[in-house]
């Protein structure tokens, strides 16, 4: 497929499936149209680059469809000044977006293949202000913290202090907690030590590896 044939399938997806799900924030949707999201696919899956559905990459890891991305992104209030921690990057393309946005982003991937992945991608797209790094996704970044904004690209059981920790006062987190339909995607707000939560709306998305709750048995 053509560069203008993507061009256009990236306009497609920006007007049919971001403003259509009351995405309306214009440096979001500008972001969007900016960054080629069939650089952050396989050879054999660029035709589906721009589908309003996940990308399977393997391994249990998918790419996260654009609607809910934005959703989630629009939902943490990003400014242009942000430093922001992207968790789950897979292979970059979430950060790439809010590298587009935000004043820097570091982006953690514990699989290895798809943090190398990221890596190039971002590199290719000349996305300078992008940092990823390898290591487990529910221990975030804490060396390069702390951050204005960080966004969970997936569902959680629940979010760990330890992410917490690592927001600058007045910081928010953003995240989907758990499964299928009733999952809930909402900003937490870091207030001195305090956190509070507020609802943004219903979110189903593929959960994140690492963040599962240990099983409960009642006798």
């Amino acid at each position: 497929m053509s560069h203008a044939a993507f061009e256009a399938l990236r306009v497609k997806m920006v007007d049919g499936q971001l403003r259509t799900t009351d995405v309306t924030s214009h440096a979001i949707l500008d972001a969007f149209l900016a960054v080629p999201r069939e650089q952050f696919v396989s050879d054999g899956k660029k035709d589906l680059a721009y589908l309003d559905a996940d990308i399977d990459l393997g391994n249990g890891r998918f790419l996260m469809e654009p609607s809910p991305l934005a959703k989630l992104i629009q939902l943490g209030e990003i400014k242009s000044t942000d430093t922001v921690l992207d968790i789950g990057c897979a292979t970059g393309y979430g950060a790439a977006v809010l590298g587009r946005i935000a004043a820097k982003v570091v982006a953690v991937e514990e699989d290895v293949s798809l943090a190398e992945a990221a890596k190039a991608n971002l590199a290719a797209i000349g996305a300078l202000n992008v940092v990823v790094k390898n290591g487990a996704l529910n221990s975030g970044a804490a060396s390069s913290g702390p951050y204005h904004l960080i966004i969970i690209e997936g569902a959680v059981d629940s979010v760990p202090a330890a992410l917490f920790a690592q927001l600058v006062d007045g910081g928010r987190l953003v995240a989907v907690e758990g499964e299928g339909l009733s999952a809930v995607a909402s900003v937490h707000v870091k207030s001195g030590k305090t956190v509070s939560a507020r609802r943004g709306f219903n979110l189903s998305v593929k959960q994140l590896p690492g963040f599962r709750a240990d099983p409960v048995f009642v006798l």
